[in-house]
């Protein structure tokens, strides 16, 4: 099973995004061989991004976002996010030095720890570096640069 970052779905489902071809062809092998993954975290990071005014031609109007969050819940497990996913992001804290934005990647690393998931598929390969000891991070086609986890 693969974990895929919020910015694979971004790109996914912007067809205007010139990253759009890579992530289609990240999307067409995972869920049909081995099983993808996402985490409440990467819904609620969507939303947050697809809803911004200054990014992707506008505002997604909340249809289409509960649409897309319903298609993401049915396509992809979707792994929780709870007391046992605290207690490994304050475990990995005290072992990788991570502060501020750098806790939500943490927080994604340890809730694939949590579950069992040890590959990441990710536009933002560099954001992740420092987790190598637990995770492998599969870069997008031409390890695309990024901000969304």
């Amino acid at each position: 099973m693969v974990f895929l970052g919020t910015n694979v779905l971004v790109y996914y489902t912007t067809p205007a995004s010139p990253h759009h071809a890579d992530a289609v062809q990240a999307m067409a092998g995972a869920p049909a061989t081995e099983g993808a993954s996402i985490s409440r975290q990467v819904l609620r990071d969507y939303l947050s991004e697809m809803s911004r005014t200054q990014v992707h031609g506008g505002p997604q109007p909340p249809q289409v976002l509960a649409a897309e969050i319903a298609s993401f819940e049915s396509g992809f497990k979707v792994l929780e996010d709870g007391p046992p996913v605290t207690a490994k992001l304050v475990e990995l804290i005290q072992q990788v030095a991570v502060g501020g934005k750098q806790i939500h990647d943490a927080n994604l690393v340890a809730t694939m720890l949590v579950h069992g998931v040890s590959r990441l598929v990710t536009a933002n390969g560099p954001d992740f570096r420092r987790f190598p000891p637990w995770i492998d991070v599969l870069p997008l086609p031409g390890g695309l640069p990024g901000t969304i986890p």
